[in-house]
């Protein structure tokens, strides 16, 4: 196995890479051949995906990371963010005979739950779900 990676590495990379066809100066482009077109594209194409498919995690880590955004830790991604922290007081004499509120922070009747819960539970796999409090239990 590490002799077939040996003369990959030393042998036929290095003979592949001098056959590829890229002109010394602009005016070569001209001089080329369909064939060496053909080739120079097809290659041009695999260094780009290689390229792009190594460099991909880390650009999207790199971009996460500037935006602030952390879906793995964050939980809150749109309410009051402008403030250092969310705290709702509910008195429990307006409370009415049963009310939920919501845990999973994607209700747009926030702090009261509409039911976002189950979408965000099936596109995370999550199994959150509302903060039920009733009257003389």
């Amino acid at each position: 196995m590490i002799h077939l990676f040996a003369t990959l590495v030393r042998d036929k990379i290095p003979a592949y890479l001098e056959g590829v066809p890229i002109p010394r100066t602009l005016s070569g482009f001209l001089d080329l051949s369909v064939k060496d077109w053909f080739h120079l594209v097809f290659f041009s194409g695999a260094v780009g995906a290689i390229g792009y498919y190594a460099t991909k995690p880390y650009i999207d880590e790199y971009k996460k990371r500037k935006s602030g955004a952390n879906d793995d830790s964050v939980v809150n991604l749109s309410i009051q963010k402008g403030s250092p922290k969310v705290v709702d007081v509910v008195d429990i004499e307006s409370l009415g005979e049963k009310a939920a509120y919501c845990r999973c922070w994607r209700s747009k009747k926030f702090p009261y739950c509409d039911g976002s819960h189950n979408q965000h539970n099936i596109d995370t796999g999550d199994n959150v779900g509302p903060l039920c409090m009733k009257k003389n239990c």
